[in-house]
This record gives structure tokens, C-alpha cells and sequence, in this order.
């Protein structure tokens, strides 16, 4: 992968952490050493997950050998298109804050695993394409810690709503990652 290519997708991996600290960010406006210890949980957990899914796909690689860019497409896709769909769905910022006013350390980790899901299934597509997954999970992690602590930071101001707007954005982004990746195992781009 491109460097660039790694960059986009720490950004899409990213969205949704993102958007959940800016509804928790929303809540309540947290000091400083509470964001960055949020958003330190955020990336590492961000950062484990795509190696775990690195690991399963490694382990399925052979089996899959000749299709394996169709089914890191399909997973790109498929998060894509999930995170699109959420960026649709209705916002209730007084739920959304109230949710965060009551968030301990394990929701604050429940949390943080389940924004990166998402994570886990593109390091699956991620071994299939022999991608360097150390670098791209330290990207990953890297770009989850500071997206979550300014999203903790600005929530109060901006609403959950322009963390929807990012995960829309994301969305797009895994999608045309994962064209981009079919396109090039197929040959159509030179």
C-alpha cells in the first residue's frame, strides 16, 4: 500500500472512534489529561484489532489465495457501506451526552472495542493483499489517539453531528480503498 493509501485508511479507521468521542466529548467538556487518556485507549484498541484480523487472514491466506482481492474489496465495502449507514441515522445529542456523563473506564474500553470492529475485518483484507500491517496498525493507532482526543476536546462545541459527517466520509474513503485495491489486483489500473 501507498503511503497515501495508509493514510486514508488510518483516517477512515479512525471515524468511528471519532465520532463516539465527539458525543462523548459533547456531554460534557473534559480536561485535557481526560482526553488524552480516552483517546489513548481509542488507539490502542484501534491499534490491536487489525493485527488480530492480520492473524485470521494469515491463517486463511492460502485457502483463499486467488480470490483474496475480491474478498478484501468486499470487506472494505461492506465497512464502507455500514459506516455510511450510520452516518444516517438519527442523532439524539442530549442521549448521546448523557451516555457519556455516566461512562466509566470498562464502557469507555467496551466502547473503544466497538468502533474497532471494523478494524479487525480490513486487517483480515489487510493479509490477503501482504500488506505491511505493523506500520498500518501503528498508523492506525496513531491517527485514532489524536482524532478521539480532539473529538473529546471539540465535542462540546461542534455536536455529534460533525462526527457523522466524518464516518460518512470515511465510509467513502474504505470503499474507494478497497476499489482501488480490486482495480489493481485485476489489472485495470497501470
Amino acid at each position: 500500500m501507498t503511503p497515501l493509501s495508509i493514510a486514508v485508511l488510518s483516517l477512515s479507521m479512525s471515524t468511528d472512534a471519532f465520532a463516539a468521542a465527539v458525543g462523548r466529548g459533547a456531554a460534557h467538556r473534559p480536561p485535557f489529561l481526560t482526553a488524552v487518556r480516552n483517546g489513548l485507549v481509542f488507539g490502542v484498541i484501534e491499534a490491536i484489532t487489525p493485527l488480530i484480523g492480520w492473524g485470521l487472514g494469515l491463517i486463511a491466506a492460502g485457502l483463499v489465495e486467488r480470490i483474496d482481492h475480491w474478498i478484501a474489496f468486499g470487506l472494505l465495502v461492506a465497512v464502507g457501506l455500514k459506516m455510511i449507514w450510520e452516518a444516517f441515522q438519527p442523532v439524539d445529542e442530549a442521549d448521546a451526552g448523557a451516555r457519556a456523563a455516566r461512562n466509566g473506564m470498562i464502557t469507555l474500553v467496551a466502547t473503544a472495542i466497538g468502533t474497532s470492529i471494523d478494524a479487525a475485518a480490513v486487517g483480515v483484507g489487510l493479509a490477503f493483499i501482504g500488506a505491511n500491517i505493523w506500520i498500518i496498525a501503528a498508523s492506525i493507532g496513531f491517527t485514532t489517539f489524536v482524532l478521539t482526543t480532539l473529538g473529546m476536546l471539540i465535542g462540546k462545541a461542534v455536536g455529534v453531528r460533525f462526527g457523522k459527517a466524518a464516518e460518512f466520509l470515511g465510509g467513502i474513503a474504505l470503499i474507494v480503498i478497497g476499489a482501488s485495491i480490486l482495480a489493481d489486483h485485476m489489472g485495470w489500473v497501470g
